[in-house]
């Protein structure tokens, strides 16, 4: 028996490298969502900008947009936000912000300082939407239908390769005219 149990380091090994072989090549950006086709959840968040506005699942209805998870604290976020700006200048593209577990002042003056690329920014110091949507960091971001359901997630910068061979094809899908 003592035998047996000095090959159990070794077992252990050999499924820990199984399994981490597996996860090889896998793009850590395409995440399924549970959301995928449903209905965004429904909230009533406050708006980054003025507290006594409340902005509810509402603010999605009658045309495709993005969902763009951030806050001041994530460093990729800060890479990404040039382009969430040629999005929204450039390319038309309705972004909706989602402050996630953030400072309200740090955020709005980071969008002051930065530019503001959001149609809408929902503040969600908590993470209560987050977590309905399944969001285990920032940046994410979801496109979501004309009629508020959840089409897509990307899991980590948009950029413009990302936005030419991803988020644009499912946004004109979706009838956007982009």
């Amino acid at each position: 028996m003592k035998r047996v149990l000095l090959f159990l380091p070794l077992l252990v090994a050999l499924v820990l490298g199984v399994l981490l072989f597996s996860g090889i090549g896998k793009d850590p950006t395409k995440l399924d969502s549970a959301l995928v086709g449903k209905a965004m959840p429904e909230f009533a968040l406050e708006d980054l900008h003025q507290p006594e506005v409340q902005v509810s699942q509402q603010v999605f209805q009658g045309e495709p947009s993005l969902l763009n998870v951030w806050g001041t604290w994530c460093p990729s976020c800060r890479d990404e936000h040039a382009d969430l700006m040629w999005l929204a200048k450039n390319e038309g593209v309705p972004i909706v912000g989602l402050n996630y577990k953030d400072q309200r002042a740090e955020a709005k003056a980071w969008l002051e300082r930065l530019g503001d690329p959001y149609s809408a920014s929902v503040y969600d110091p908590k993470g209560s939407l987050g977590f309905d949507l399944g969001v285990y960091g920032a940046p994410e971001t979801f496109v979501i239908g004309a009629d508020g359901t959840v089409l897509h997630r990307h899991v980590g910068v948009v950029n413009k390769q990302v936005w030419e061979e991803t988020l644009r094809p499912i946004l004109n899908q979706a009838g956007g005219q982009y």
